[in-house]
């Protein structure tokens, strides 16, 4: 299976795990310039605060191996399509947007917390692009027969999205999962849907863009 995965995946899937075994060796704290820290945190190089490339090194973290493994098994099972489909430069561009719209409104959130008195801690993990290439697939291919591990349930692609999207809102509006950015998962959701729009010439960015062609929809 690995064989057969798309090479900007296949990359990602590698460059992931690489970083988790060097956390495994070397320990966390080495890394803690590379996740993303909260915006008025004060800090320098080697210690905590926020520094402009940890708008994407943040991705390439993880904090526990059942974090790692689902987060990578979502990448193979739906990025690899959405590569197939849009080709490596397309598919990389748009991980990567995803990934530094998500941190951007984690940015926002831990600012928000920050500001009236609460606690932000620093954010690490691929969830963000993760949930932007579900957003991907879903529009790729809505009626594609899903199946989510937990329950086993069988569903269109496209409400597997909307189910998400719904979830990680009333999670994130009520702190019933404390310690999970639920934000930046609808970051990485929000920010994917705009470049999509961006590339299909449709509002708000106006109609046919001649430079990139028309976005295509599978159904």
């Amino acid at each position: 299976m690995f064989s057969r995965l798309p090479p900007v995946t296949k990359g990602l899937l590698i460059a992931n795990g690489l970083m988790f075994l060097l956390q495994s060796l070397f320990g966390d704290e080495q890394f803690s310039a590379l996740a993303l820290w909260p915006l008025g945190i004060e800090g320098n190089l080697l210690s905590q605060g926020f520094l402009p490339w940890q708008l994407l090194t943040y991705a390439f973290l993880h904090g526990n191996f059942m974090h790692l493994a689902f987060n990578m098994l979502t990448l193979a099972m739906f990025g690899s399509q959405v590569e197939y489909v849009w080709g490596q430069r397309r598919f990389l561009t748009f991980y990567l947007v995803c990934v530094a719209g998500a941190a951007l409104c984690q940015l926002v959130v831990g600012w928000w917390t920050l500001s009236h008195g609460g606690e932000a801690y620093p954010t690490l993990g691929a969830s963000g692009g993760i949930f932007g290439l579900l957003l991907a697939y879903g529009l790729l291919f809505p009626n594609q027969r899903v199946m989510l591990l937990f329950p086993p349930i069988p569903m269109k692609a496209r409400t597997l999205v909307i189910l998400y999207a719904v979830a990680e809102l009333l999670f994130g509006l009520n702190g019933w999962q404390p310690g999970v950015a639920h934000f930046a998962h609808l970051g990485g959701m929000l920010f994917g849907w705009l470049l999509i729009r961006y590339w299909s010439g449709k509002p708000p960015f106006g109609r046919k863009r001649r430079s990139v062609g028309k976005f295509k929809v599978v159904r």
